[in-house]
């Protein structure tokens, strides 16, 4: 894809293209791409609208409806955040008091369009000719023309003077080549501006990656780690006069459910779409410490990651078997959406012979494995137990006061 290429699909030969390959995408790319081109289409545009057919195919599922009408590129499309997250973070924002948003490095526009959705006006800034291209497509195929307007340019050039709040997701692959970036320094824009940010506009957000060292967590900012549906997406640093609690951990939902009211300090109805919920803390403190019990907790990645695992303990009355492992144990079950609980039947020291002996005892045969803090590889171990029966199982592979234990389970509804 090109700015040529670009252009030719927003005319009304390339609209009639999109439809067409929206028509025949999804089987095999050969046959469709003979498809189009017996219409009578030129073969570099048949080839465009095909490539933004399969990629709107997969935007889906970050973006919902609104994927059909918009201009992607792979590599935009796989760092983009999803529609559910950016939603949320613009309705913070919104009820933040934030009225105008410079999106520095706005990619192809998800949460400029989010943004904008929530009436803050967006001024976004993107370097690459094309993305900041797409990006102005997709605000005007969105109806969001007048609330979201895109500059090419350096992010570190915009005078942010002209905004009360600011956004930053800072390139974390190399252009070119896609591979990551781990070094914050060679960020683009680099670390040292972005969180230099927070200094200059009293409303500042950083998107970071979920690894991110607690480190380089600024002094005084909120850090928060996001995860949809179970999966762990990214975290964010909310600056300024954003900052509530220390550490907070998010759980979204991409359908729409009744929103959970969690505990932990922090957050207000703002922060609480349907389908959310949040917990807080100092992401300090320490759980105790004390033997493997009858129910199994298993937390969020979200939890883990954001050092929320003693306040979750706290909230289910449950303890640790290890210090460095993140499974909490509790003498009875609490529902709770922070975490997945399990029964557990079973406690023994690892050991294959024994372990199959006992699968074979009870018909297990199939199994769910689960590991924290184990060296085994999940796949190995199921073939080298040479399961048999119509009995279902999960396997937790992990330490019990330090040592390599293996815990028999059944879920808890």
């Amino acid at each position: 894809m090109d700015l040529d290429q670009l252009a030719a699909l927003r005319t009304p030969e390339g609209s009639a293209a999109l439809a067409a390959a929206a028509r025949v995408a999804g089987g095999d790319p050969l046959t469709a791409a003979a498809a189009l081109r017996s219409t009578g289409l030129p073969a570099g545009l048949a080839s465009a609208a095909l490539t933004q057919a399969e990629l709107r195919r997969r935007a889906v599922g970050k973006f919902g409806p609104a994927a059909a009408g918009m201009f992607l590129t792979r590599a935009g499309l796989e760092q983009a955040t999803r529609g559910v997250v950016a939603a949320r973070r613009a309705e913070r924002l919104r009820a933040a008091g934030v009225r105008t948003l410079a999106d520095l490095g706005c990619g192809l526009g998800a949460d400029a369009l989010a943004a904008a959705r929530a009436g803050i006006r967006v001024y976004g800034v993107e370097a690459d000719p094309l993305t900041a291209a797409m990006a102005a497509a997709n605000a005007e195929a969105a109806g969001l023309a007048e609330l979201f307007t895109v500059e090419r340019g350096d992010a570190t050039a915009f005078d942010v003077d002209r905004v009360d709040g600011v956004f930053c997701d800072p390139a974390r692959r190399r252009a070119g080549t896609g591979r990551r970036i781990f070094d914050p320094n060679a960020y683009s824009p680099p670390w040292d501006f972005v969180v230099g940010l927070a200094e200059r506009v009293p409303h500042t957000v950083v998107k970071v990656a979920p690894g991110i060292d607690h480190a380089l967590v600024p002094a005084g900012a909120e850090a928060e780690w996001v995860s949809v549906d179970g999966d762990l997406v990214e975290a964010a640093l909310w600056c300024g006069e954003l900052a509530q609690v220390p550490r907070r951990a998010t759980l979204l939902r991409d359908r729409q459910r009744p929103s959970v009211d969690a505990s932990g300090a922090g957050g207000g109805p703002a922060d609480r779409p349907a389908g959310s919920c949040q917990l807080a803390g100092s992401g300090a403190a320490e759980a105790t410490v004390g033997p493997a019990r009858r129910f199994l907790y298993d937390p969020d990645p979200a939890v883990v990651r954001a050092h929320l695992v003693a306040e979750l303990a706290e909230t289910l009355g449950a303890t640790l078997a290890d210090p460095s492992i993140a499974y909490l144990y509790a003498d009875a079950p609490t529902p709770t959406p922070f975490a997945r609980c399990l029964e557990v039947t079973d406690v023994l020291p690892f050991s294959l012979k024994r372990l199959r002996a006992l699968l074979r005892e009870r018909r297990v045969g199939r199994v769910e494995i689960l590991k924290r803090g184990s060296a085994l590889e999940p796949e190995k171990l199921r073939r080298d137990l040479r399961l048999a029966g119509d009995e279902a199982a999960s396997l937790v592979l992990t330490r019990v006061a330090g040592a390599p234990t293996v815990l028999l389970c059944r879920p808890v509804g």
